[in-house]
């Protein structure tokens, strides 16, 4: 392999302490520096290696591991700088599915985790190659390796023979490997964040002398807040900015900073991040935009080599509330009011919306994050620094793009049973995908791929910006609902009618209220008040009457919310002031169980959060529609933290290495993908133990005849299925001729499919008729932004135009498979519908799960479509199938790196 070809499948990853390295296969002109580090080696850890002290030993090794690869053999090697850290090999001596391993890392950086991640890259690419099984043979008192080993994740035995223990690893990935990766993943991440959010040194590159600049605006910003560490000017051409001296250079800065915040035109941000990195800034904020491609590519490529992450380029700026930290890295003109909420936005102008909003509702923030065009750190690398900073417990998010869903998936699954994590659904419109993806380079992102994500990762997805604000004042002030249903309480009738409308069009309930409680509550309210639900107090009710009221209502087991709905009349002072005092202090008695939310319809602001003098709080809303959406939200956010977590499923009877060789096979025939044929299909599925209706291929009519006879069903009919590469909707074509009896109307189809299709047509499939039973569609779809999807629904010819289909991401536990199940508007036809007979529920559950396992083992997969299925009581059958594969990918969604 050349050196450019080396490099060019070079990836990045991070530390345990937060630095970066360079992974990538050896080339020959990594000799020298491979031979560097085993020189530098010391005795000890030579003998480790080596079973020997003998430098001779390293140069061998040296020009092994750098020759070009062969069968069987690959090498890795972790670079940081221009400098060789870390090396690991593999190598396959008699059984191709086992290979010896063996891993050397540099002296000073040991405990660092260079060797266990070299070794979770080597597993990646021996599982590509079909190696099952990784050997080495280790000293007994190595302890250092024995630990890598045991802490990988993966299943380890050990045989002891005298001074030395061979090792044999299973490369099996589970959930433990996955979870131990994970764990790994986040320390890394947290560690490479610090530079970033708790800086004890910044830099502004770029702050001008002319009122008005960015870089001017960021240093005042830094300046105003406090920041409590050192602050740097860098402009060439002044002495001092803001009274702050300046440098020409971050090169002359006495000091190498750890954040340096850049505001340069877009052509020069390139030479300074080198100039960054080379000077030793451990974290970058390239708030320029207009970047072209090429600009973009060299920053990155600097904040690779040098181990600098990166926030931006395209972005608002940064900013820690928390003490003593105290920074405010950002242009944005008002400063944020610390708080507990952290905020992660692509958008400035949104970011600031955020910011103004959170700080006049009092929550305030803990640290905010614009990431722009995302070029590195991402909202995974957030929703872990929140999770563990030991004070932010709300999370509001504005993403236009998602870097690695399974990744952003499992973190965020985690960090919401923690706190609540907020977003604005931004381009579920064909028109706001366009604007989104042209905005910020994101990809186009389907609604339905957007809904999996955020139901199965429990994240709030509102619609609104305000809509965003409204939620978030209510999870910061009240506990959560344990269901949906609410009671409406107002002194106004007409506006108790239009809290209720609310609550129901928002996905509600407004149920009747027991009748013991009615007659409870019409003796302390005033003569003609109504107490059904909507509760109608009366324009005359006292404040007393009316904290009494809901604080009684609050208590009833019959709801899970209370809203009051007042308006401001000459009859009552019940609002303003006294409003606070009646829900806070009486009704609010109770918040440890029901949520309580007010309405007023005079009230200027969308929504804001009154407080009593003792603290509490309690949400207001300018109109019913702002406060009934945010009840419905809490109320989600109950349900997703009371559902079972569920497990992954794992079917049994699945042959992953076959289905794996199958792929490598197709692919090496034809490695720019495509479709398999159906008897490619049929092997494949079988991997799975999915069985397909009985079928036959027959490449002439005589053969077509005699498949028909063998598979005719009690009825004798058979179907003729047209096959061939340009037969991919094969009902748009009229290809599938149905319910054939006898010879002569088999011979008929076939003339009639060939004279019509023609050369398209390459063979027919021969299937007998399946049994009536209620049609659906299963299957997978690998969507480019967020990976691999399962979809259920409505299946047959009508599919697409009913479009009642549901998403869920692989790979699925078993609760994501019954509420995917469960989820289209159809399901009602499987359980049972009008006295019917339900359907296989059992069935489809094990088919949907088959499915994410070969969505979860083949990244290859495009499509696996599986349409119809015909579900009935007495079992489940798939009547047509279909494979699609995309060439070869080099990436594992799990694997550790940056992107």
């Amino acid at each position: 392999m050349t050196p450019t070809a080396s490099r060019a499948r070079e990836v990045s990853a991070l530390l345990a302490d937060g630095s970066t390295v360079r992974l990538r296969p050896a080339c020959p002109d990594d000799r020298g520096q491979v031979l560097r580090l085993y020189s530098e080696m010391s005795a000890d850890n030579l003998r480790s290696r080596f079973f020997a002290m003998s430098r001779r030993s390293g140069e061998q090794a040296a020009e092994r591991l750098c020759a070009p690869p062969g069968p069987g053999h690959r090498t890795l090697v972790a670079v940081q700088g221009d400098r060789v850290v870390g090396v690991a090999e593999y190598e396959t001596v008699d059984d191709p599915a086992s290979a010896e391993i063996a891993l050397a890392v540099a002296d000073d950086f040991h405990h660092r985790g260079v060797g266990t991640l070299l070794l979770e890259h080597l597993v990646h690419i021996a599982r590509e190659n079909g190696i099952a099984v990784f050997t080495a043979d280790v000293l007994a008192d190595n302890h250092l390796i024995h630990k890598v080993f045991a802490d990988l994740g993966l299943t380890i035995t050990r045989q002891y023979n005298g001074t030395t223990v061979r090792g044999v690893i299973r490369l099996a990935p589970d959930e433990r490997y996955l979870s131990a990766v994970d764990i790994r993943g986040r320390t890394a991440d947290i560690a490479s964040m610090q530079p970033l959010l708790r800086p004890r040194s910044i830099a502004v590159i770029g702050a001008g002398t002319r009122p008005g600049s960015v870089g001017r605006a960021i240093l005042h910003n830094l300046r105003e807040a406090l920041f409590p560490g050192l602050l740097y000017a860098v402009n060439p051409h002044a002495e001092a900015v803001l009274r702050i001296p300046a440098h020409a250079a971050v090169v002359d800065l006495p000091h190498p900073p750890d954040l340096a915040v850049v505001a340069v035109p877009s052509a020069a941000v390139p030479e300074t991040a080198l100039q960054c990195g080379r000077a030793g800034v451990k974290g970058l904020v390239v708030v320029t935009s207009g970047l072209d491609a090429r600009q973009t590519a060299e920053l990155t490529a600097a904040c690779r080599h040098w181990g600098m992450r990166l926030v931006g380029p395209n972005c608002l700026g940064i900013a820690n509330t928390e003490e003593p930290v105290r920074m405010n890295a950002t242009f944005a003109v008002s400063r944020a009011l610390p708080g507990t909420a952290g905020v992660a936005v692509q958008s400035g102008g949104v970011g600031i919306a955020l910011l103004d909003g959170l700080s006049r509702l009092g929550i305030g923030i803990s640290s905010f994050v614009s990431l722009g065009d995302k070029r590195d750190v991402s909202s995974n690398d957030l929703l872990q620094w929140w999770e563990c900073d030991g004070r932010t417990d709300l999370a509001l998010l504005h993403l236009e793009s998602f870097g690695n869903p399974r990744a952003f998936s499992r973190t965020a699954r985690r960090v919401a049973r923690r706190m609540p994590l907020l977003t604005v659904d931004a381009g579920r419109s064909a028109a706001g995908r366009r604007a989104a993806a042209s905005h910020t380079a994101a990809a186009a992102t389907p609604t339905m791929t957007r809904r999996a994500l955020f139901t199965q990762a429990g994240i709030t997805a509102t619609r609104t910006l305000g809509e965003l604000l409204d939620t978030a004042a209510l999870l910061h002030s009240q506990p959560l609902p344990a269901g949906g249903r609410v009671a409406v309480v107002s002194n106004a009738g007409g506006a108790g009618v239009l809290a209720a409308d609310a609550c129901v069009d928002a996905g509600l309930t407004v149920p009747e209220l027991p009748p013991d409680l009615v007659d409870v509550l019409l003796a302390m309210l005033p003569a003609g008040a109504g107490a059904g639900n909507p509760v109608d107090t009366t324009p005359a009710v006292s404040v007393q009457a009316l904290s009494d009221c809901v604080d009684r209502v609050v208590r009833s087991e019959a709801v899970d919310a209370v809203l009051v709905a007042l308006v401001p009349t000459a009859l009552t002072s019940a609002v303003g002031a006294d409003l606070v005092t009646a829900l806070t202090a009486s009704a609010l008695k109770a918040r440890t169980s029901r949520p309580v939310v007010a309405v007023l319809l005079d009230q200027s602001q969308r929504v804001r959060l009154l407080r009593t003098e003792d603290g509490t709080m309690a949400p207001s809303y300018g109109e019913p529609q702002s406060a009934a959406r945010a009840l419905f939200h809490a109320a989600e956010r109950a349900h997703w933290l009371a559902r079972p977590q569920g497990d992954i499923v794992e079917p049994a009877g699945v042959d992953s290495p076959e289905a794996r060789a199958r792929v490598d096979t197709f692919l090496a025939r034809d490695a720019a993908g495509g479709w398999l044929d159906a008897r490619e299909t049929e092997r494949l599925f079988a991997c799975y133990g999915i069985p397909l209706l009985r079928q036959a291929c027959a490449a002439t009519e005589q053969e077509a005849v005699a498949a028909a006879a063998r598979l005719a069903g009690a009825d004798g009919g058979v179907a003729l299925k047209a096959q061939g590469p340009e037969l991919v909707h094969k009902s748009d074509r009229s290809a599938v001729l149905l319910d054939l009896h006898g010879e002569q109307q088999v011979r008929a189809a076939h003339r009639d499919l060939t004279a019509r299709l023609g050369a398209a047509m390459t063979e027919v499939l021969v299937q007998p008729m399946a049994a009536r039973g209620t049609e659906l569609l299963a299957g997978v779809v690998q969507d480019e932004v967020f990976g691999a999807l399962v979809l259920f629904g409505l299946g047959g010819t009508t599919s697409e135009l009913l479009a009642d289909h549901a998403a869920r991401l692989a790979p699925l536990t078993d609760t994501d498979v019954h509420e995917l199940i469960t989820a289209p508007r159809c399901a009602p036809l499987l359980f049972g519908y009008r006295g019917g007979a339900p359907a296989d529920v059992g069935g489809l559950e094990d088919l949907l799960a088959r499915l994410s396992r070969m969505a979860d083992d083949l990244p290859e997969l495009a499509e696996a479509e599986c349409n119809p299925v015909i579900a009935r009581p007495d079992g489940v059958t798939v009547v047509d199938a279909r494979v699609r594969l995309l060439p070869r990918r080099a990436t594992d969604p799990y694997l550790r790196r940056l992107p």
